[in-house]
């Protein structure tokens, strides 16, 4: 096994080259200060799954916070320390960091809360962790580099493809974790354990109904960033848990499944934002009202609140809008959120929806409102009446070069 993770950890595609050599580092300076580390978590996991690894956790039996301080002194960056959970992360560069980890055991003072750690050792560190698939380490430190360590039998589960709890009261504890059995399930095409099935109860639902809207939040932004999303979606809303975090909370439309992982096309300069997409499409059938108790319960951001108001009204309108010229439908789009037009023009097609977002937006007129002060017209109502008029005339093929722009501003002094 340990040929094989050594393997593993060599490999470019599994693990980036600077990777390694930020490994390697850490694995150095660990076994020079006789400090135990380990890699655990996710990590481990996606490695013994020959999926590509971005991050790591580093855990130690020792002081994290002195590992951290040594490698900034040998390898430059930044430290930021907490004291009070003795772990740091170490800043490489702009757009590197680790986090750094003294070994912990945890206990939950009661349901639902955020637990309180104490130092302790690898193996509890690993037996505090929500499933078996997570509770995996491998040693990085001296001659010990690349040893795993599976004391609860997790990489027996990957091959299985189960989620396993570690506990009877797992998601009690802690019921975000029916979240992520859920993101691990979809995510990798497993299976959630039965016994586990049967934790996720009413008990761990009630306790669920009482967390934060920032944490409930939370967990549906990270769905929304995965793949699966949708699959996730109607998973949480077939166990029953969406009722828990809202008594209103809507099962997904089945028509609208496939779009979730829709990129956005160049041509629409807009940027890709899946975690918003989600939300929209999630929410597009559903009544005002209940959006806006939603977006409290959630504590939705202002612009999530926004796009998501913004895509149900224009939902509404747009039968109305067929007979539309160009310049009236730039009107009304242009006060609406670029990604709630997107998102409408995914579920509906409507032409003119993409001419917007391709071309209608970006015309200009020629004549500035610099030009408009110079003929005498001082900033004000006349003022963004004209520029308005003008622009109209661009969108809809009124004036068709400068000459005619000058021509009908001319009629409108």
């Amino acid at each position: 096994m340990q040929k094989d993770l050594l393997r593993l950890m060599r490999n470019p595609s599994l693990l980036p080259s600077e990777k390694q050599d930020l490994l390697t580092h850490i694995a150095n300076q660990s076994a020079s200060m006789n400090m135990p580390c380990y890699i655990v978590g996710g990590f481990v996991r996606d490695l013994l799954l020959e999926k590509p690894v971005k991050d790591f956790d580093i855990v130690v039996e020792g002081d994290a916070i002195k590992l951290g301080e040594a490698l900034v002194k040998k390898h430059g960056g930044k430290l930021t320390a907490h004291h009070k959970f003795s772990t740091a992360i170490w800043f490489v560069h702009e757009n590197e960091f680790v986090d750094l980890i003294t070994a912990r055991s945890e206990v939950y003072e009661h349901a639902g809360a955020l637990p309180t750690v104490k130092p302790s050792t690898i193996d509890d560190d690993i037996r505090r962790r929500d499933f078996s698939i997570n509770a995996m380490a491998v040693r990085i430190d001296g001659d010990h580099f690349g040893e795993l360590l599976d004391p609860l039998n997790g990489q027996n589960d990957l091959k299985e493809k189960t989620v396993r709890v570690l506990h009877p009261h797992s998601f009690i504890d802690d019921p975000t974790r029916i979240f992520r059995a859920i993101r691990y399930e979809q995510r990798y095409g497993f299976k959630i354990e039965p016994n586990a099935l049967k934790m996720i109860s009413q008990e761990s639902f009630e306790i669920l109904s009482k967390l934060s809207g920032e944490r409930i939040r939370h967990e549906f932004d990270l769905i929304f960033a995965e793949v699966n999303s949708s699959k996730m979606i109607f998973r949480l809303g077939e166990l029953g848990a969406l009722g828990a975090f809202h008594h209103q909370l809507p099962e997904l439309n089945e028509k609208y499944s496939e779009l979730f992982n829709s990129k956005t096309p160049d041509e629409f300069g807009i940027s890709n934002n899946q975690v918003m997409l989600g939300y929209l499409l999630w929410l597009l059938d559903s009544p005002m009202e209940m959006v806006r108790s939603i977006s409290n319960r959630l504590d939705f951001s202002a612009d999530l609140s926004d796009a998501v108001r913004a895509v149900l009204h224009l939902k509404n309108e747009l039968p109305t809008f067929a007979d539309f010229r160009p310049s009236t439908w730039t009107a009304r789009l242009d006060k609406v959120p670029l990604i709630s037009i997107y998102v409408l023009w995914l579920v509906t097609k409507e032409a003119a929806l993409k001419e917007f977002l391709t071309k209608w937006r970006h015309v200009k007129t020629n004549i500035t409102g610099d030009d408009l002060i110079a003929r005498g017209i001082a900033p004000g109502p006349r003022y963004k009446e004209i520029l308005t008029r003008l622009r109209a005339a661009w969108l809809d093929g009124e004036v068709k070069n400068q000459m005619e722009e000058k021509e009908l501003l001319m009629l409108l002094l």
